[in-house]
């Protein structure tokens, strides 16, 4: 009896000395996998900012708070239990389901260059009616908004991270995508929060109570920051069409040759391999973007019919 157990308990150590050490390589692959999730964190990073913008300052943290809040939670509780679900019972579906994700952020993108280059009107006030909010309904707003646009780009992080561990141990797939999805939302929401803060902590710096040098570069933060937010803003969508264009672009085997192929042209100039590649998938982005746009145009047009039509047809009877 004693013999059976401690054969046991041989077997328990030397399956516990495996696992130990299958995670010894896990702080490599987090830091393989965040390298491949690298422009989707920097279109993250680069759009959230906007969402607080206009928002009482004294709110501006408890806003990305909440943001961060519930992007870990879909992180954790819904992406990456989906991801290793999906890549177990359906690994089919992960390539479509990222294509859908890339659609959607061209059609973002493009949505935010046409507002850019279209000619704004003067809203007629006698035509127009005036809609009024409180300013907890916009936070409430922004927030839907923002963590509506992060679901897709956490989506596209998670099936990107499962993508790189798919040869390793489900232990290892488990704690890696965990330890992507905590690392990643606290770097970019930490991020963010620096950015919107940023002028209140140059503000601090420009009092007369620090040195002459301390004030002066508190002062250059302040100047600079708004540029910075127009510059990212700027950032943001072009991250946003690029992200979104290659994803579809890896999704189709044609379009994955021509990049790929792009990119071994130029290999002897790593700079301008990735400028070019970035580049073209912007282009795309905006041809996706604008042909989405088109899409839900239609589709919009053909519910609203089907709505006035109903709508005559109870007045009738």
């Amino acid at each position: 009896m004693a013999s059976g157990l401690f054969a046991l308990l041989d077997d328990i150590s030397a399956l516990v000395k495996v696992s130990a050490a299958s995670l010894d390589d896990v702080p490599a692959q987090v830091a393989k996998t965040t390298g491949k999730v690298s422009g989707i964190v920097i279109d993250d990073t680069a759009v959230t900012p906007k969402y607080v913008v206009g928002l009482d300052p004294s709110r501006e943290l408890s806003i990305i708070f909440q943001i961060a809040k519930k992007s870990l939670i879909n992180k954790l509780l819904f992406l990456s239990p989906g991801a290793l679900l999906l890549g177990f019972f359906a690994p089919w579906a992960i390539t479509p389901i990222l294509m859908f994700g890339g659609a959607y952020l061209c059609f973002e993108g493009y949505e935010k260059v046409h507002s850019m280059f279209s000619k704004h009107h003067d809203v007629d006030p006698e035509k127009e009616a005036v809609i009024t909010i409180t300013p907890e309904e916009l936070e409430k707003e922004r927030v839907t908004g923002a963590v509506r646009t992060d679901i897709i780009l956490s989506a596209e992080i998670m099936a990107i991270a499962y993508s790189q561990v798919t040869d390793q141990p489900l232990l290892n797939q488990v704690v890696v995508m965990l330890a992507v999805a905590v690392f990643i939302t606290i770097a970019v929401y930490g991020f963010v929060g620096l950015i919107v803060k940023a002028d209140d902590i140059g503000v601090h710096l420009a009092q007369d109570k620090f040195h002459s040098a301390t004030q002066k570069f508190g002062r250059g933060i302040v100047k600079f920051m708004p540029h910075f937010l127009r510059i990212l803003s700027y950032v943001g969508t072009a991250a946003m069409l690029w992200v979104g264009a290659e994803i579809i672009a890896h999704g189709i085997p044609f379009t994955s040759h021509l990049l790929h192929d792009l990119e071994e042209g130029l290999a002897h100039i790593p700079a301008l391999a990735w400028l070019a590649k970035v580049i073209a998938c912007a282009v795309g982005g905006l041809i996706v973007g604008f042909i989405v746009e088109k899409i839900v145009g239609l589709l919009k047009k053909a519910f609203s019919k089907k709505a006035v039509v109903a709508v005559k047809s109870s007045k009738m009877n």
